[in-house]
């Protein structure tokens, strides 16, 4: 049962006599599943520090798996801070409905921030108000200071104390709706006040080119459309041409008696309606002590009737606590995906956020009529899949996304369909490398989507139109198509002046050839699979290291540890083993595993046990190197894979605010975490191969999905298992024995039981022949 359809079951938040933890939210829990482990404030760090990225950048407001909603608190705007909130900040500035999870770069989102403040003065942003840079940092004056003593966030609940005008505020949310309680002091002008210009990345009183119109539909309602424009800022600083109107339909649980708008250093009273560029409503009140003021609203990207759809489907009442119940289910039922049982109270609360986190994106911007505005920018019905958005294409393919296809391949297949969608009513007919509300960002680099399209495919994921998407897949490497320089790439075989470039694409062509052999395409995949070998125009024999070339052929120059010069958020160092494709022929090109070894074990070893925050070996604070652990096994060594992945998940994630090494990208440091703790990683995705690690819980159970696998239920166990035992003893499944470093995706989605034994010393006879050496491109 998929989370939209659990849901319905709970008729938005009534339960409809389903069993469920019925405690209020100021009740602890006292069962001990993952839900109730989930900790949303993991990672929720945007300062910079050196070179540290901002590490996690989550958010701790509420959100369902997959949703559209993610209400939560800003405590900041412009910048870098793509949440909208850090917890090194000590104001709120309010509360919106919409946010990026864990992205690098100018944020996007933040829309419908609401505010209850008290007090005579209304505080709002006028456009004198401060120098405007999108680099500067910058605050409501309705802001408050808050404490973290006062500050509480779990599975579908957050709370805080608003210490400048004694307000309580509660959050909660449904899959295209949330919900806000505020609990007020005695103050003859209370208010709540909501900005409509406002958008994470950009300043509301500056907007020149976004609009807003606001109607108040009855005693309680208001209704209405945020226009969001890319050239008033947002994501990339308004590079990423991101454009899409939010509409929303809004309740109050009291009469709006006495209310207004503002527009720059204008406020109009008691109008029915407006429209600006820069508009904000106030709704004021006199409170007693301790009393409650409720709001709730649906949101839509398709219409305003559609926002009002989507509340009296989320949210047909006014009982908070039965909106927090049905979120905490919802959660409760993805968790139940996979049960865990043995390790310590600190790796089950990281297991259960990583989780967590991974399951928020890519998300749905249907309505739940099925409805969706295109890349035409156009309305379209519901065609048998929800479409989503949010693909973060270079970071996800690595790791998310082959999760996914494990615990959610109706996401993995949503994905696609929408992504191809795109391809084709955008007239564009290639894929988006980073898309965002139907925009092709161009943010970071490769051709991802096909690795997604490819992985896909090859594990069973076809639920969409098989043609129309290889074809996607083939324009997107054969033509220029969301790339910069590709067309010279496919002249020239390297990408000029860019070693990453180089690497991404040829390991993109190398999906398209997976791809076309898988549908008989043989001319095709023989061309491509050619071509996924121009990594070995950029290995440098004289250093033993990659290094980009120049368009007259020569090497471009080498700067060693030197971050970027043809370098994508990594150096050379980093970024040259990426071979996913063909890590043999990486081997034989570096002159052997000896050889290849001795550049590999010091890659890990001078890291000096630093896996938090950037560095210039083992960077797992960014994707490039995310695979590297497991290269160890296609060169003999799978004892030393089992050592370092192990010492990354003990150094790299912790509990609390700085747990995650680097941005959690929209699930993808997540799921690493995720599926390294299963024991499982895979080095290239298109293959279906997942690699051996070193699992840490005692058991794991994976509820399979009968539409996409064959088996019911895949239990890892893990014998003789404690915290020092990191290396394979052996391995089985189903009873038989695996002599190999690596499954594949089909022996796993069959069911039963993979067996670990561990010891706390190498079983340098596992895992070792050289016949039973991971697959590769080369072999």
């Amino acid at each position: 049962m998929t989370s939209e359809s659990l849901w319905k079951k709970l008729g938005g938040g009534l339960l409809c006599g389903l069993t469920l933890a019925a405690a209020p939210v100021s009740q602890a829990q006292s069962d001990l599943s993952l839900v109730d482990a989930i900790d949303p404030m993991i990672g929720c760090w945007t300062k910079r520090e050196g070179k540290s990225h901002g590490l996690g950048k989550t958010f701790p407001g509420p959100c369902t798996p997959f949703g559209m909603v993610q209400l939560g608190p800003d405590t900041v705007t412009g910048g870098d801070n793509a949440p909208g909130y850090c917890y090194t900040h000590d104001k709120i500035e309010g509360f919106s409905f919409m946010r990026l999870n864990g992205a690098g770069w100018f944020g996007e989102f933040g829309n419908l921030q609401v505010m209850p403040t008290t007090g005579k003065e209304l505080k709002y942003l006028r456009p004198e108000a401060e120098k405007y840079s999108l680099w500067n940092k910058f605050n409501s004056p309705a802001e408050s200071s808050f404490s973290h003593d006062q500050e509480k966030a779990k599975a579908g609940y957050y709370s805080v104390q608003l210490l400048d005008y004694d307000v309580q505020v509660e959050l909660t949310a449904a899959p295209r709706s949330g919900m806000l309680r505020f609990t007020y002091p005695k103050s003859e002008t209370s208010r709540v006040q909501i900005d409509f210009a406002r958008r994470i990345g950009m300043k509301s009183a500056r907007l020149k080119f976004s609009r807003q119109r606001i109607e108040k539909v009855d005693a309680s309602t208001l209704q209405g459309s945020i226009q969001c424009s890319n050239l008033d800022g947002g994501w990339g600083k308004g590079d990423g041409e991101v454009n899409y109107t939010l509409h929303f339909y809004l309740q109050f649980d009291r009469p709006i008696e006495n209310w207004g708008f503002w527009e720059a250093e204008a406020i109009t009273r008691m109008a029915d309606r407006h429209e600006g560029r820069n508009t904000g409503f106030f709704f004021e009140f006199p409170t007693e002590e301790g009393e409650q003021v409720q709001m709730k609203s649906g949101i839509s990207m398709v219409s305003i009737q559609g926002a009002k759809e989507n509340l009296a489907k989320d949210i047909p009442h006014w009982d908070f606590e039965k909106v927090y119940r049905a979120n905490r289910a919802l959660w409760s039922h993805e968790m139940a995906g996979v049960s865990v049982q043995g390790g310590s109270k600190e790796q089950r609360t990281i297991f259960a956020t990583a989780l967590y986190h991974a399951f928020i994106d890519p998300r749905s911007v249907s309505d739940s009529n099925g409805e969706y505005i295109g890349a035409d920018q156009k309305r379209h019905p519901a065609n048998g899949f929800t479409y989503r958005s949010l693909f973060s294409g270079w970071d996800v393919f690595r790791s998310q996304f082959p999760l996914l296809t494990l615990l959610r391949p109706d996401i993995v297949n949503d994905e696609v369909n929408s992504l191809l969608q795109m391809a084709q009513i955008s007239g564009k007919g290639y894929l988006p490398r980073w898309e965002i509300m139907n925009a092709y960002s161009g943010c970071m680099i490769g051709d991802p989507a096909t690795v997604v399209f490819a992985e896909a495919y090859r594990k069973g994921i076809r639920n969409y139109d098989v043609e129309a998407a290889y074809q996607a897949c083939r324009t997107s490497v054969m033509t220029e198509g969301d790339s910069q320089g590709r067309d010279r790439y496919n002249e020239l075989g390297y990408a000029v002046g860019s070693l990453s470039k180089t690497l991404e694409w040829a390991y993109a062509d190398y999906a398209v050839a997976e791809f076309a052999h898988a549908l008989g395409k043989k001319d095709d995949a023989a061309f491509l699979r050619q071509r996924s070998l121009n990594y070995q125009n950029v290995y440098h024999p004289d250093h033993g290291n990659m290094q980009a070339k120049m368009d007259d052929g020569s090497w471009a120059t080498w700067r060693g540890l030197l971050r970027g010069y043809g370098c994508v958020e990594s150096n050379p160092y980093q970024q040259g083993w990426f071979v996913p494709h063909d890590v043999q022929g990486l081997i034989h090109l570096m002159g052997g595993e000896e050889k290849f070894l001795a550049h590999l074990e010091p890659f890990f070893e001078r890291t000096e046990g630093k896996f938090t925050g950037w560095n210039l070996y083992y960077n797992h604070a960014n994707e490039p190197v995310h695979h590297v652990p497991y290269l160890f096994s296609y060169a003999g060594k799978p004892w030393l894979t089992q050592k370092w992945v192990r010492v990354i998940m003990d150094k790299a994630y912790q509990t609390g605010v700085r747990g995650l090494p680097g941005n959690e990208d929209l699930g993808q440091m997540s799921a690493w975490y995720l599926l390294n703790a299963m024991g499982l990683h895979p080095v290239d995705p298109v293959s279906g191969v997942f690699m051996v690690g070193s699992p840490i819980f005692d058991q794991i159970s994976i509820r399979l999905d009968p539409n996409y696998h064959d088996g019911r239920e895949l239990k890892i166990v893990v014998k003789n298992n404690q915290p020092s035992h990191v290396y394979v003893q052996s391995l089985s499944l189903n009873g038989k024995l695996i002599k190999r470093s690596w499954l594949h995706y089909d022996e796993l989605t069959a069911g039963g039981e993979l067996v670990f034994e561990m010891g706390p010393e190498p079983n340098k006879a596992w895992g070792t022949d050289p016949e039973s050496r991971p697959p590769s491109l080369s072999r």
